[in-house]
């Protein structure tokens, strides 16, 4: 047992795109119920409470999660945790560079376990013992990774070469390789002397940043700045964007593992996945006789081997095997199963043609409650809110939009430029363009629902 702390690092800045249209950039894999109902994000945070020594988590995102990440911290037992906010992604180095510093700032140092938030383990416990072994080692000064025992010549995962034993479950790291092609994963495999690369790690804070100072300074320097000019906004830490930008966009494996000479992993069997594409949400879901995973309100007739994810209207599929079909309310993907990677090509695609298709649904948390688009059309926008009890929406005023509401459940209390009213349930009211506004809940028990017409004539609608 260790006397040294151990706060769990969550990294939450990706966006999924190989889980498109599911995942999206303002609501990523690791904020949806994928695998089961918590939340991948959920399931990583309360992970932790079997390790022991470890304390609240602190969590690295963007600010477009915050809300969302947010609410699941509440869920977690964990509310008080922190925030660090980053403006742009720059990868996982400099992401954990700012965690380390920050953690640091203080005197103390303690001991960084260093994980995604978008990974399945389905043997936790076997996850804690090989988690409270390596902390011994990092403790000591070593730089630890987690291997997975692969089951098969993966292409998709980076691999470890593993040398000599440190002790029982834990290897020195000869080296780090990349993707492989088929023939070299096969090789691998067949080797017994490679482990796939989790992206988890374990080490003091220290001991990473001093191997930064070496390997990678203008990581650091970059680190260093964006958190020197960084705003704090209650528990959370915003870095500031220019510093931030100058990071190089590198991985902790480059950074670091590649070049330091304090290398060790500990094989894990525990039944990991990093979720990383629709075939993969296949093989951990639960199949029927045919070997679909069905989700939703779906209806199949002569289906095999197939995922099919509804997240609301009826999909119905005849004649198919080896398929992906999701469907949300405004993209449907459908594709060979074993073409699932390729979705991120899709979403390149998308981001070039600068389609809101890649950042939203429509469906968006926000610190006041949620607005859902229902409608939309070049000068207009329908859009469902609901407010929680005693929220109250920013003041707003829109020059060439004017706003119809309906209140269909809960009384608004509504600020009008220096009027106050109460619009109760089946009431109406309109705010012409250029009229300052704000919108409160007015129970403090009960939500908020309000269906609202955005309507701009010969004005593209704009979100939001």
């Amino acid at each position: 047992m260790i006397d040294r702390p151990i706060v769990p690092v969550i990294l939450s800045g990706g966006a999924g795109s190989r889980l498109w249209p599911a995942s999206r950039s303002r609501q990523p894999k690791q904020l949806l119920s994928l695998v089961e109902e918590r939340t991948m994000l959920l399931m990583t945070i309360q992970r932790t409470d079997a390790v022991a020594a470890a304390g609240a988590p602190l969590i690295v995102c963007n600010e477009d999660q915050r809300v969302g990440i947010e609410r699941e911290l509440a869920k977690s037992g964990f509310p008080d945790a922190g925030l660090i906010l980053e403006p742009v992604g720059r990868n996982t180095a400099p992401a954990t560079a700012v965690a380390a510093l920050q953690l640091t700032s203080d005197g103390g140092d303690p001991i960084l376990f260093v994980m995604p938030a978008d990974h399945v383990i389905r043997n936790e416990q076997a996850f804690s013992d090989a988690v409270d072994l390596a902390a011994g080692f990092a403790d000591q000064g070593f730089l630890l990774t987690f291997g997975i025992d692969p089951t098969g010549p993966e292409t998709g995962y980076g691999y470890i070469r593993f040398g000599d034993r440190l002790a029982e479950g834990v290897r020195v790291v000869e080296d780090f390789r990349e993707k492989p092609d088929a023939a070299t994963a096969e090789e691998y495999v067949s080797s017994g002397r490679y482990l796939w690369n989790s992206g988890i790690f374990m080490f003091r804070a220290s001991r990473f940043l001093t191997e930064l100072e070496t390997h990678a300074p203008d990581v650091l320097s970059a680190a260093q700045a964006a958190l020197a000019g960084a705003e704090h906004d209650g528990s959370a830490i915003r870095l500031d964007e220019t510093a931030f930008a100058a990071a190089p966009s590198t991985s902790i494996d480059y950074a670091v593992m590649e070049h330091t000479t304090s290398a060790a992993v500990v094989p894990i069997h525990t039944g990991w996945s990093d979720v990383g594409s629709w075939t993969a949400l296949w093989e951990l879901g639960r199949h029927d006789k045919n070997g679909n995973v069905i989700i939703g309100d779906v209806e199949t007739i002569d289906v095999q081997n197939s995922y099919v994810r509804s997240s609301g209207r009826l999909v119905a599929a005849i004649g198919l095997d080896n398929v992906v079909i999701v469907d949300t309310p405004d993209a449907t993907l459908v594709s060979r199963r074993d073409r699932s990677q390729d979705v991120k090509t899709i979403v390149d695609r998308l981001k070039s043609q600068s389609r809101s298709e890649v950042d939203t649904d429509g469906d968006e948390l926000r610190p006041w409650g949620r607005s859902t688009t229902v409608e939309s059309g070049p000068e207009h926008r329908i859009l469902r809110l609901r407010l929680n009890p005693g929220a109250t929406m920013p003041i707003q005023s829109h020059e060439h939009r004017s706003e119809h509401w309906i209140v269909i459940a809960g009384t608004a209390r509504v600020h009008l430029g220096e009027e106050t009213r109460l619009v109760a349930a089946s009431e109406t009211m309109s705010i012409a363009a250029g009229e300052t506004h704000q919108i409160q809940n007015a129970s403090e028990s009960e939500p908020l629902e309000i269906v609202k017409v955005n309507v701009t004539p010969g004005f593209e609608e704009q979100e939001g």
